[in-house]
């Protein structure tokens, strides 16, 4: 059974670093419904339905292979590292102290709060797009996109953040209140759009639409693109596995609900997407989001309302990773601080592609730098916890100086470098046309990393 681990006072022979709390299984509340919601409503979002409308570039064929397959591997991991809360109670990246060292786990943590911060960023400012539309079919503000429309992008963007600020409130309880209530919108909503769209376009018309070719995506493009945004969850699975007292809410639950959220929206956001080409016999990758489509497809300020409720139980998950991901950094903050310092940092984030660049140039740059960074880490700490550390952590090392995870000066320097080197690959993959546009490289590096790694721990 976890424990709860708090750092001991500190004396002459024993210094410690930081704080680390593990649930005990015998106050955990998290249910297999609770799970399996959570994980639906973390996916069932904007950002799912923009992903996939932007692989739509590949044609249905090979955007919908690769968004099954590629969800079906990402969330078989999902599932592993959530099963390490569940074992452990600590929170995620508590967890990297293991394989990156007290201090070293702060290169995991900033990645945390790095891609968080942007996740809850994409779906704010989509979810800011619809209530731009709202406000035009409520008292004729332009949209945003058409002179005049900031204005109501920036107050939409306002709102959400107020929504997030409500979202998180509580902590872990709001954010299992969110989910019970969203998931319930999210299956009106996706029945709906089903119904709407192959009600003017053709199941056969969807098959066998082809992009233009000059905006044509390879499956290997569309699998790394995939495995940037689903493995963004895999480091955040140990911070609500940890509130469950069952193996099978932690692990199954886990992945069944992951893959299901993800797989309603994108196919949502693929199927409306082709269908908008067929129907206005024009294709534009930056139109994909679904207050662009809703508003095209003519369904209402009702379909709008609900992509912003659906962005709020998204983010509610985004933000408390984030946050989570603060609190391994910066011991002194508790965790609703830090909830509410990530929700006003998310908002400022959201600003970005208002002024410097459109929001799908900034949305694929993100992508590229998630992938590149994230995998290679989930690579390091997984390995580091089933094959080098055989599933069993030392709980009361997770904060002591000079103890099994300080390694050098509190970093462990193999783990640091194998992270680098799979960057590197990551990054030499991508220029090797083969792999880059069949494959992809992401799930390659980390394969790769997770060679380097064990064999450099095995060999200090």
């Amino acid at each position: 059974m976890a424990q709860e681990i708090k750092a001991p006072a500190a004396t002459k022979h024993a210094a410690t670093f930081g704080h680390v709390e593990s649930i005990p299984r015998a106050n955990r509340r998290m249910s297999n419904w609770d799970l399996f919601a959570t994980w639906i409503g973390a996916n069932a979002n904007n950002g799912t339905w923009y992903i996939g409308g932007v692989i739509a570039a590949c044609g249905l064929a090979t955007a919908s292979t690769t968004l099954i397959v590629v969800g079906l591997i990402s969330y078989v991991l999902l599932a592993v590292a959530s099963y390490m809360g569940y074992q452990t109670g600590l929170p995620a990246m508590a967890l990297t102290r293991a394989s990156f060292g007290l201090r070293g786990s702060f290169i995991p943590s900033i990645i945390n709060v790095v891609q968080f911060i942007g996740w809850a960023a994409v779906n704010t400012f989509i979810a800011a797009t619809s209530i731009s539309y709202i406000f035009s079919e409520l008292f004729g503000w332009p949209v945003y996109g058409n002179p005049g429309g900031t204005f109501g992008l920036i107050v939409g963007i306002l709102i959400m953040s107020v929504l997030h600020l409500l979202s998180i409130s509580l902590g872990e309880r709001s954010v299992r209140l969110i989910e019970r209530i969203g998931i319930i919108l999210v299956v009106i909503f996706v029945l709906w759009e089903s119904v709407v769209v192959f009600r003017m376009v053709s199941f056969h018309d969807i098959a066998t639409w082809q992009p233009p070719h000059n905006l044509r995506m390879t499956s290997g493009v569309a699998a790394d693109t995939l495995a940037a945004f689903n493995l963004a969850w895999v480091t955040a699975a140990s911070d609500f596995s940890r509130f469950t007292a069952k193996k099978s809410a932690a692990t199954t639950a886990s992945f069944l609900g992951a893959n299901l959220g993800l797989f309603w929206f994108a196919f949502i956001g693929l199927f409306v997407t082709i269908g908008t080409a067929v129907t206005l016999n024009h294709f534009d990758p930056n139109n994909s989001d679904p207050s662009t489509v809703a508003a095209k497809l003519g369904l209402g300020v009702l379909a709008l309302l609900v992509i912003v409720l659906t962005s709020t139980t998204a983010n509610a998950v985004n933000l408390m990773s984030a946050g989570s991901a603060l609190t391994n950094m910066v011991h002194k903050l508790s965790l609703n601080v830090s909830l509410w310092i990530v929700t006003l940092a998310a908002t400022a984030v959201t600003f970005i592609p208002v002024y410097l660049a459109s929001f799908l140039d900034v949305f694929e740059a993100f992508l590229d730098g998630i992938g590149m960074f994230l995998g290679p880490e989930i690579a390091i700490f997984l390995v580091d916890y089933f094959f080098l550390k055989g599933k069993h952590y030392r709980f009361a090392e997770f904060t002591k100086v000079r103890g099994a995870y300080w390694y050098h000066h509190g970093v462990n320097w193999v783990a640091v470098a194998s992270w680098i080197l799979g960057v590197v690959v990551y990054w030499g993959l991508k220029q090797v046309a083969l792999i880059a546009t069949t494959v992809g490289a992401t799930f390659i590096a980390m394969a790769i990393t997770a060679v380097i790694y064990y064999l450099g721990m095995r060999l200090t």
